[in-house]
């Protein structure tokens, strides 16, 4: 049972969010004398770098997710609860959830950041995001669905559109997934579908500046999208997607592709509960900080990870939003937090950049780590050392090893399993040329 603020011997730290910054925040408050709540709406943590494994099969969901009270069970000042934080009130210092109010004395915004259509509601209705576990199964399912689907259709033209997979976002994500399926297409498509060709299965990469990876060096870009061409991958560079409805996606460049699949992965956005002044949302719905990540305006209110908006002049557009920064913030935080209990000061915050890296597909990968620039077998060697080690529970270790192992030795294993089938909205009638000039 959690106390009232009057009868606790010591100050509550409330986590909104269970991803890398509230994980590590937590983590780092162990054997303080602070009491640590935890609130998330799911009750495990996931390892997001690899959520596209889980959308292509090669993993399954339970292999990048950790429950959290097996995580903390040897943290005798962690409690969690699993709930919807509904609102914040700073001024009475509470959090209103789905289950109950909590007071605090400190607060940590690690709520994330969710799909960014910028305004597009049509390819919002269609288009499939991925920054969920649920929302990777359901790509994992409508890629079988759409193949099974073809196989049901006779004539090449009825089948296109089934066969066509469009990736939106040429960041990591957006690269990792289009090379992923582009290995399913050339190892595994005829194995599993006879009745189709592989030449007949295209896949497109959309971005909407002039490279791949824009965070990564020109060198790294470059080499990306030669492992990406190697694997049949079509890149469409300086090009946005502006319309989608469910049949047939419309590129600025006033091209159109058939396809009943277009999975998003060109934006981002923060995720937030209600009770955060408005005037400091920044671009891209984040919480603006100072550079202690103390939330503007406020006072024992702290914003960290991809939810956050530090602006500085070094970083203009505030910092990146990947996992690094999140678990930088979360140690520094819990630091920062510490030290004002104690009446101690405490320097910025200084984010270090330990490199960038994506991999494309098997013997396929390009690091950045400073002015050290990897590619091929060796870097995709790092990638995949760096990950492992990366991810929570040993039990979660061996068996992603084992899933790798098995899938580089054979070319030929994954999860091609739909378990329960992803019911889009219906799309929009398909209207063929021969009926509009009839009309």
């Amino acid at each position: 049972m959690l106390l009232n603020r009057s009868e606790r011997n010591f100050p509550r730290v409330i986590i909104i969010g269970a991803g890398f910054g509230g994980v590590e925040l937590a983590r780092q408050l162990k054997n303080k004398e602070v009491e640590v709540l935890l609130i998330d709406r799911n009750n495990y943590h996931t390892f997001q770098p690899l959520m596209y494994q889980v959308a292509t099969g090669t993993l399954a969901s339970d292999s990048i997710s950790f429950p959290l009270r097996k995580m903390f069970k040897n943290q005798k000042n962690f409690r969690f609860r699993l709930a919807e934080v509904l609102s914040i009130d700073s001024k009475n210092k509470m959090v209103h959830t789905s289950v109950a109010d909590y007071d605090y004395d400190y607060l940590v915004i690690a709520t994330g950041a969710t799909s960014n259509f910028f305004g597009n509601k049509q390819v919002e209705k269609y288009a499939l995001p991925m920054k969920n576990i649920i929302e990777a199964l359901n790509i994992r399912s409508y890629l079988l669905q759409n193949l099974e689907e073809a196989v049901l259709r006779k004539n090449a033209s009825d089948r296109e559109r089934y066969l066509n997979f469009v990736v939106v976002g040429g960041g990591p994500t957006g690269v990792e997934l289009s090379g992923a399926i582009a290995e399913y297409q050339q190892h595994m498509l005829k194995k599993d579908y006879p009745e189709l060709s592989t030449y007949e299965m295209k896949v497109y990469l959309v971005e909407g500046t002039g490279k791949i990876l824009g965070a990564l060096s020109e060198k790294s870009s470059r080499d990306a999208e030669r492992y990406l061409h190697e694997l049949g991958v079509k890149t469409i560079l300086d090009t946005v997607v502006t319309d989608y409805d469910g049949n047939t996606v419309t590129l600025s460049s006033g091209e159109k592709i058939p396809t009943k699949t277009v999975i998003w992965g060109a934006g981002v956005m923060g995720q937030m509960p209600e009770g955060i002044n408005p005037e400091i949302i920044q671009r891209g719905n984040r919480i603006k900080t100072n550079e202690q990540c103390v939330v503007e305006g406020e006072e024992d209110v702290y914003a960290i990870g991809d939810v956050s908006a530090m602006i500085t002049d070094e970083n203009p557009r505030g910092l990146p939003g990947v996992a690094p920064v999140a678990q930088q913030q979360g140690k520094y935080v819990a630091k920062h937090i510490m030290n004002k209990l104690n009446k101690q000061e405490t320097e910025n915050f200084k984010y270090f950049d330990k490199g960038s890296m994506a991999t494309v597909g098997r013997n396929r990968a390009v690091v950045d780590m400073g002015s050290l620039h990897l590619k091929g077998f060796i870097a995709w060697m790092t990638w995949m050392f760096v990950h492992l080690v990366s991810i929570f529970g040993f039990r979660n270790r061996l068996v992603t090893f084992v899933n790798w192992s098995i899938k580089f030795l054979t070319k030929n294993s994954g999860i091609r399993l739909i378990i329960q089938k992803y019911n889009r909205p219906e799309s929009e009638p398909i209207v063929k040329e021969e009926e509009v000039k009839q009309a």
